[in-house]
């Protein structure tokens, strides 16, 4: 059986980061799995149980758990549905579905539809914006908002940045001193205050045991996208090397008709968010 994870314990190394960061959320929550014709899906259903439903899609070669980390800010005013990729780290299955096309789109419709919602709001980063692009043209119907962060999808960038990446990244695999790991990140990052324990963990525990996917979900079609007329919100960064803002929202401002598009100045694809940027998503998720 074909495995996303690199040997025979990587599984449980990735699974055992996976739990201890679920428990840093302070909040309660609630394990899900769907069927779907992909495979079963896994969901953490966690928040502000009377908020209204957001379905969040972490990154690529990154987990629910860390996704959830870095949207605390998310989790008092909606319930949110934070569900594992499939084929990425986490716990639905470990089937790897093709970033070009809309089977991501598919598989995330099918997500819905099992979760038993005709219409839902939608948070993606990322990778997760990607997915969340597709699925945006596959049942344009089925999204009520969408804020999508330095997603991919939408205007990729011809991927310098990852192959400048491989070089900390080779003396990494190499050596094994973390040190490298840090370096790696960083040109993802821009700034070290960036890099926290948990972002660390989980860059090292892709790397030591995940094999890693290079793969972006493909820039969606235009006519396509242009049938989704839900109130969207793209967010991208300056200084992103893989989905530059200059990209991504002059294509988002052409392809989406009700969107509101935001460059988050001086920020790479790993940033932070203000507080004011924050509350911006929720008040727009609202």
């Amino acid at each position: 059986m074909k495995t996303i994870y690199k040997t025979t314990g990587s599984k449980n190394a990735a699974l055992e980061l996976y739990n201890a960061q679920l428990t840093k959320l302070g909040y309660p929550y609630k394990d899900i799995f769907v069927n779907t014709s992909f495979g079963e899906t896994h969901l953490i259903e966690t928040g502000n149980l009377s908020g209204k439903p957001l379905l969040v899609f972490h990154g690529g070669n990154s987990t629910t758990s860390y996704n959830l980390l870095a949207c605390q800010f998310l989790l008092s005013d909606f319930r949110i549905y934070a569900v594992d990729i499939i084929g990425l780290p986490g716990k639905s299955a470990e089937i790897c579905l093709s970033p070009n096309g809309y089977s991501y789109g598919k598989w995330a419709n099918e997500v819905v539809s099992r979760l038993g919602f005709e219409k839902i709001r939608c948070f993606g980063g990322s990778f997760g914006g990607g997915v969340l692009a597709k699925f945006m043209c596959v049942a344009p119907n089925k999204i009520e908002k969408s804020v999508l962060v330095v997603p991919s999808g939408i205007n990729n960038a011809f991927p310098i940045g990852s192959i400048k990446m491989t070089i900390p990244l080779l003396k990494y695999l190499c050596t094994k001193n973390d040190i490298y790991i840090k370096q790696t990140a960083l040109f993802m990052s821009i700034t070290e205050d960036v890099l926290d324990t948990d972002t660390l963990d989980t860059v090292k525990n892709s790397f030591d045991h995940v094999k890693t996917k290079a793969g972006m979900p493909s820039n969606v079609s235009a006519k396509l996208m242009r049938q989704c007329h839900a109130p969207t919100l793209v967010m991208a960064s300056e200084k992103d090397c893989l989905f530059p803002a200059k990209k991504v929202l002059k294509r988002a401002k052409t392809i989406i008709p009700n969107a509101v598009t935001y460059e988050l100045k001086n920020r790479g694809h790993m940033h932070l968010l203000t507080e004011e940027e924050k509350t911006m998503i929720i008040e727009f998720l609202k």
